[in-house]
């Protein structure tokens, strides 16, 4: 078994957190945290800023990790996936905008999102992690 380090961005503006739906494999179509694979000599904190930046456009610095989640491949192999609070640098929050790796953006309560086709077990593991403001 093969684990593939990938990395996961929780941005909240307020009670929403922005989503982008998946423009390619794995998932194609679903909603899922701005995120994608750690490359070969890049740290996690590095991979989360160029992830973000690549998906939405969004300048973001890394706040502290949420959790990690591993998804089995039909491979045999894995993905273990860190995901991390982050900040917008910027901090306007602009309408999110899908970059090169994403079909979609977009900002979204707890009601809105467990209303979307999200990837496996997204609300259920944010659930777990309370990251849904009071």
């Amino acid at each position: 078994m093969h684990a593939i380090p990938c990395v996961g961005a929780i941005l909240l503006r307020g009670e929403r957190l922005l989503l982008v739906q998946r423009a390619n494999e794995p998932a194609r179509g679903s909603w899922s945290l701005p995120g994608g694979r750690v490359e070969i000599g890049e740290d996690d904190a590095s991979a989360v800023v160029r992830e973000v930046s690549e998906e939405t456009g969004l300048r973001v610095h890394v706040e502290k990790l949420a959790g990690s989640v591993r998804l089995p491949l039909q491979s045999g192999d894995q993905y273990v996936i860190n995901d991390y609070f982050v900040s917008d640098v910027d901090q306007t929050f602009p309408p999110a905008v899908a970059g090169t790796d994403a079909a979609a953006a977009g900002w979204f309560d707890r009601d809105a999102v467990s209303e979307l086709s999200t990837s496996d077990q997204l609300l259920a593991t944010l659930d777990a992690w309370q990251i849904w403001p009071d």
